[in-house]
């Protein structure tokens, strides 16, 4: 099964402010320039599964009415961090995750494990489908732990691969996987 793991477009938020789970939308005139780019580049006749956030739900629908949202694609939950600006998050609680961004949560909310957990979830159902492609729109960080365990590591192991290693993702890069 080859997956294309595609990132939203940039949100429509200050930069500086953490938003993970925060649902906030995308300049649709943006979007629009970017789908012909997009369906391009993607196999479309097969399942198209989507973050049920705007960000996400919104490219998704756009480039199929058939999509299947799925919870376990939410970005991190940052808890009481969400929709502050970074400067304004007091210093030892950053300090704190960066000591143990695996299993730290940060403003409260939940862990990198916690998401990993989600993730290898909803990767190990997706296999299971045996189609052969499909599209996942979704968050860098579910990108991110995604690969981890398309490279076979558990969650533990994704989340520590994935704190110990942050690939930067841009808005709407495509990450194809060919998973088994």
């Amino acid at each position: 099964m080859r997956v294309h793991l595609v990132r939203h477009l940039a949100p429509i938020v200050a930069p500086g402010v953490c938003y993970g789970r925060s649902n906030i939308a995308v300049d649709l005139g943006l979007q629009a320039r970017a789908l012909p780019a997009l369906r391009a580049q993607l196999p479309l006749d097969g399942p198209v599964y989507s973050s049920p956030l705007r960000r996400c739900a919104s490219l998704a629908s756009s480039l199929s009415a058939a999509v299947r949202f799925d919870a376990r694609l939410v970005e991190l939950d940052f808890g009481s961090w969400e929709m502050r600006h970074w400067d304004d998050i007091p210093r030892a609680e950053i300090d704190a995750w960066a000591a143990d961004v695996a299993l730290y949560r940060p403003g409260g909310g939940e862990s990198v494990l916690d998401m990993a957990h989600r993730v290898a979830g909803f990767y190990d159902a997706l296999v299971r489908e045996a189609a052969p492609a499909a599209v996942v729109v979704c968050h860098a960080g579910t990108i991110r732990l995604m690969a981890a365990r398309q490279r076979g590591l558990g969650p533990a192991a994704m989340a520590r691969e994935a704190a110990q290693h942050p690939h930067a993702i841009g808005y709407g890069e495509i990450v194809v996987l060919d998973c088994v």
